[in-house]
């Protein structure tokens, strides 16, 4: 298996802790580069310090005005909305591996973050920044005429009273990704910060960065997406399939994801980890059910990898995780 990347300092301050305290209490080093798995602990460090379940959204709602995130400040300056989030889910894997997907109907548009190599949650104070950041976008872009309409949470119900007085809108829990929620409507609408030859501008140094292979790989994002997908359909999960899926063939997907070091079955493996601890944790369902949710043909099968993938049981896991969520937690709404 590929060596998991790695991300640079965060790039907002936890402006009541000190940092080096942070990862000692994560127990990772201050210096970085982390992997996914090490920056995710030190957010979970910091989730657990300050105790504030409005923390993440209060750091989310300074991103813009803090000039957090390259991606953020480039939609900043779109000329819609629309194109603001084409800009971000383009521009977003420069600095991590965590994909934005946008999802439009006649009815609503959903914003959609997957991060591709998670092995596990990820930390509710992460989530809620980077929800609230977007929210911030929408609000300052638009001249507060965008709002989301819902906020959906793969996690369950917490704080739902301080979630909604912050967004505005209902809170759906438990949901199968993290996700925010608009009137397809606005995505036409015009952003009032616009800046059209600041944009374009940056819009060519970000693409000279893409074509010298900066960043993240957009393949991967777009297999593993392709994968969960397929998943969530109930379609069958195998390499033929995704290739059609993303209107590739075979032999040319498999050349490209060689080439980034990878393999669909690797990928295919990350998504089944990750979905299998989102179920486990956030659902009542039993291990057969996920086993069949994910795609393999028979329980035993599920059951032997995920004890590759955490050397325990699915139940026994669920029991560990169930019981730090509730000492985390405290007082669920």
């Amino acid at each position: 298996m590929q060596p998991q990347k790695t991300f640079l300092r965060p790039q907002f301050r936890f402006s009541d802790i000190q940092f080096e305290s942070l990862c000692r209490r994560a127990g990772v080093g201050p210096s970085g580069p982390w992997s996914t798995d090490a920056f995710f602990a030190i957010w979970t460090a910091a989730d657990e310090a300050l105790h504030d379940p409005s923390a993440g959204l209060r750091f989310g709602a300074e991103g813009i005005s803090a000039g957090y995130g390259v991606a953020s400040i480039v939609a900043l300056h779109a000329t819609d909305f629309r194109r603001a989030l084409s800009a971000l889910a383009r521009y977003k894997r420069l600095t991590c591996p965590e994909t934005v997907e946008v999802e439009a109907n006649h009815e609503v548009a959903v914003v959609r973050y997957r991060w591709l190599e998670a092995t596990g949650a990820v930390p509710r104070l992460l989530v809620d920044m980077t929800l609230a950041s977007l929210m911030q976008l929408a609000v300052v872009g638009s001249g507060g005429i965008v709002r989301p309409i819902r906020i959906e949470l793969a996690r369950r119900e917490a704080h739902a009273d301080v979630l909604r007085e912050h967004f505005g809108c209902p809170i759906v829990f438990s949901a199968d990704h993290d996700c925010m929620v608009f009137d397809a409507k606005a995505l036409d609408t015009a952003f009032m910060s616009a800046d059209g030859p600041a944009f374009e501008r940056v819009l060519g140094d970000l693409e000279a960065r893409l074509a010298e292979g900066d960043g993240y790989s957009g393949l991967v994002g777009s297999v593993r997406t392709a994968i969960a997908r397929q998943l969530s359909q109930g379609r069958e999960v195998n390499i033929a399939a995704v290739s059609r899926r993303m209107n590739l063939s075979t032999r040319t997907l498999q050349r490209r994801l060689e080439a980034t070091s990878t393999s669909f079955q690797e990928q295919l493996n990350g998504v089944r980890r990750t979905t299998a601890s989102r179920l486990l944790a956030n659902t009542a369902l039993d291990p057969v059910a996920i086993a069949m949710l994910l795609g393999f043909e028979e329980p035993n099968s599920f059951a032997r990898a995920f004890r590759a993938w955490e050397h325990t049981t699915p139940l026994r896991w669920r029991q560990q995780h169930a019981a730090g969520q509730a000492q985390h937690s405290g007082d669920v709404l």
